[in-house]
């Protein structure tokens, strides 16, 4: 076991957000919200490949064909399709009406059922508007707002059974972790409760990951740490990084034991003391994650 982060692609990502491990293809998939990309980064060549997306593009599942991805972008949920020729084929599953302008998609993931599950925002975070939402899609009811009142929704994820929901709200006047109870045949959270106040902890609650033992792991943004946290929301470990915004991590690899994190190169500011943010990291922890539930739209 090694903590020590690695560095796996010096990216440069602005936002660099919803790692995804492809297991057919041991390759790691993510995005580049405001350079609006699709990345992917192959275990075996370290060969880098980026695809152009018709909007900010904030999180994706695999879709239940080969080479297509779903979604969530600005304007709604979309399917994305890799084509041979090296472009990437965007077709809108299901439009959005968002609560006002300047709106759009953040993080997201497929239920273990594989129910595509993404929260929205509003971009300027500096308004603190409450705007956003949380959204499910999934046949045959489409598109379908689920819970409401979020500054900026983050966190996703599921417990290894699929019946506990996370969700956090990583805004610096939030900072707060849920956990839901989730009826894994209608797909439905209930019972929401603090799962952890990030308050008491370093860094804003960014993107998150389960283990194979269902310990949360959460990006700990402007911190350089990765959090981990166990069913019952205690502090096991914290993990360090060469950036200060960690993103949201993801397990990988041959063996699902590397936890990949992606992270933020912020614009405008001194970035002297931490020349790789933007990139993708690895750690190796010591546990096991579970392969990513693909959407079944």
């Amino acid at each position: 076991m090694s903590t020590q982060a690695e560095l796996v692609l010096d990216s440069r990502n602005a936002t660099g957000e919803s790692p995804v491990w492809q297991v057919a293809e041991q390759a790691l998939y993510w995005v580049d919200i405001p350079a609006r990309q699709l990345c992917r980064w192959q275990a075996a060549t370290g060969e880098v490949t980026n695809w152009a997306a018709p909007e900010m593009l904030a999180c994706i599942a695999q879709g239940q064909r080969p080479g297509t991805w779903v979604a969530g972008l600005e304007t709604g949920i979309f399917e994305l399709q890799i084509q041979p020729g090296g472009e990437l084929r965007s077709q809108l599953l299901a439009g959005v009406n968002h609560a006002q302008p300047g709106m759009r998609f953040n993080d997201g993931r497929c239920d273990r059922q594989g129910r595509f599950w993404a929260g929205t925002m509003v971009m300027n975070m500096g308004l603190a508007s409450s705007a956003g939402a949380l959204y499910r899609y999934a046949q045959p009811n489409g598109l379908q707002k689920m819970l409401d009142g979020f500054i900026t929704p983050n966190g996703l994820g599921f417990s290894p059974d699929g019946r506990t929901l996370y969700l956090s709200d990583s805004h610096p006047s939030v900072q707060m972790i849920w956990a839901f109870d989730y009826d894994t045949v209608t797909g439905t959270p209930s019972n929401r409760r603090v799962f952890v106040d990030m308050n008491a902890f370093p860094g804003r609650p960014d993107g998150a990951a389960v283990d194979e033992d269902g310990c949360y792991w959460i990006c700990g943004n402007d911190a350089g740490l990765v959090h981990r946290f166990t069913p019952d929301g205690k502090l096991d470990r914290s993990l360090a990084v060469p950036v200060k915004k960690p993103a949201m991590c993801a397990f990988g690899g041959a063996g699902l034991d590397t936890l990949f994190v992606t992270s933020i190169r912020p614009d405008g500011v001194d970035l002297s003391d931490q020349p790789l943010a933007g990139g993708v990291f690895a750690l190796r922890p010591g546990v096991r994650g579970l392969p990513e539930a693909a959407c079944l739209h």
